[in-house]
């Protein structure tokens, strides 16, 4: 069995100690982070090292976005993309090298978040976003290995991945257009949702939950902006898939939570 989490961090140094928490809790044998918001250089290696995990795959730059893969079990780095054709660091890819799931590629990315106004005309935050994904369709058209892309994808596809369908319609994250791009991006390869092949819709599952709410809970007003995806062949070893809402309570924590699938090999 190999566990592998997704969990944008915002900021891994500043919230290094509820990572650690995670970790030592929850011990998954991958964490993808998204939104490290650090140089290579400057990555916590050895707070990693210390708790068991020695493999390590960071594309990193100074103060924004930035991607880590970090591991209890051996992986090479396999691929860096700039599906935002600007040099940032979104995206990391690794193959596992050794042990159960061996050859497996796990791609880790940050898509952009595309700004406030759902107009590529006046927002060219926006229109990045969308290319971004098209890039990203383009490249799954060729995936030829079991592959599993996890990260923030910033957007909510579903109508019940968002806590008001109606209200939400023409807020980034949950506009037609990008959830149309999504799905073509779904369908260059034919991924599968595993988080909503383990709890399906229309339940309850959302990831995030803005800072702006100071009860996050009460008004529960979430989004699931996170996702795994994986090729076919690789979900159906999809055993278990698993939402650690307890993060979002814990001290200085992210507005994303962790989330964790289990493949039995």
């Amino acid at each position: 069995m190999v566990s592998v989490t997704t969990w944008n961090i915002n900021s891994v140094r500043l919230r290094m100690p509820i990572v650690e928490r995670f970790l030592a809790e929850q011990a998954p044998d991958i964490l993808c982070l998204q939104e490290i918001k650090c140089q290579e250089s400057q990555f916590p290696y050895e707070a990693f090292r210390a708790l068991g995990y020695e493999h390590f795959a960071v594309h990193g730059q100074k103060g924004y976005h930035g991607v880590a893969t970090v591991g209890r079990v051996p992986f090479t780095e396999f691929s860096r993309y700039d599906w935002q054709d600007n040099g940032e660091a979104r995206h990391v890819g690794v193959e596992l090298t050794h042990g159960p799931g061996k050859g497996t590629i796990i791609e880790n990315v940050y898509i952009p978040a595309g700004g406030d106004e759902p107009d590529r005309t006046i927002n060219p935050k926006f229109g990045q976003k969308l290319d971004f994904l098209e890039r990203m369709t383009r490249w799954a058209d060729k995936v030829d290995r079991p592959t599993l892309i996890v990260g923030d994808f910033n957007i909510a596809p579903l109508e019940s991945d968002v806590w008001n369908h109606k209200q939400l319609l023409k807020v980034v994250s949950h506009t037609p257009v990008e959830i149309e791009t999504l799905q073509r991006f779904m369908d260059a390869h034919g991924w599968a949702d595993i988080g909503r092949q383990h709890i399906a819709a229309p339940a309850r599952y959302y990831s995030w939950w803005s800072y702006r709410a100071k009860n996050w809970r009460d008004g529960d007003r979430g989004r699931r902006l996170d996702h795994m995806w994986a090729s076919p062949e690789l979900a159906a070893q999809a055993t278990a898939h698993s939402v650690f809402e307890d993060a979002r309570d814990w001290t200085q924590p992210s507005d994303h939570i962790p989330l964790t699938t289990e493949f039995t090999f």
